[in-house]
């Protein structure tokens, strides 16, 4: 699988796993390259327009950045899961090691947003938070589907 969402080097991709599906954001800083890979794993599901009419708030702990990663992204599938949502819209802060996000979006509409797979988690597969020499982060796993 191969798609993009990148826009002037920032924004989300895709990459190729065997058997799963990689999503990697980039931004200039932490939060926004967080914020990029969430926008990529719901482009996993659906690339349908999704409403941001319903807002939630999440936090993560943890004592590595890589970690924090993998967290603010299982949070999204939780939320995702239990609540029967998808979220097009999403800001992170970041604190150290801990992570408030806001997620914004709305029930699944199985005719509208034709949800092509199901994220199961967030995996230590790949798993990489990296700053290039330009200064931009990238944030990077492979999602179990």
């Amino acid at each position: 699988m191969s798609a993009t969402g990148t826009i002037s080097g920032f924004g989300w991709e895709h990459f190729h796993h065997d058997a799963d599906i990689g999503v990697r954001g980039r931004g200039r800083s932490v939060a926004e390259a967080f914020e990029q890979a969430a926008v990529g794993l719901t482009r996993i599901v659906t690339y349908s327009p999704i409403v941001v009419n319903i807002q939630l708030d999440v936090e993560c702990r943890q004592s590595d950045l890589e970690l924090l990663f993998v967290d603010w992204l299982d949070a999204i599938i939780y939320e995702m899961a239990t609540r029967k949502m998808l979220f097009g819209c999403f800001t992170v802060r970041t604190d150290g090691r801990i992570l408030k996000g806001t997620l914004w979006g709305e029930p699944v509409d199985v005719a509208r947003h034709a949800p092509a797979c199901e994220p199961k988690g967030a995996t230590l597969t790949a798993l990489k938070v990296t700053r290039d020499d330009n200064g931009i982060w990238s944030a990077q796993c492979v999602i179990d589907v």
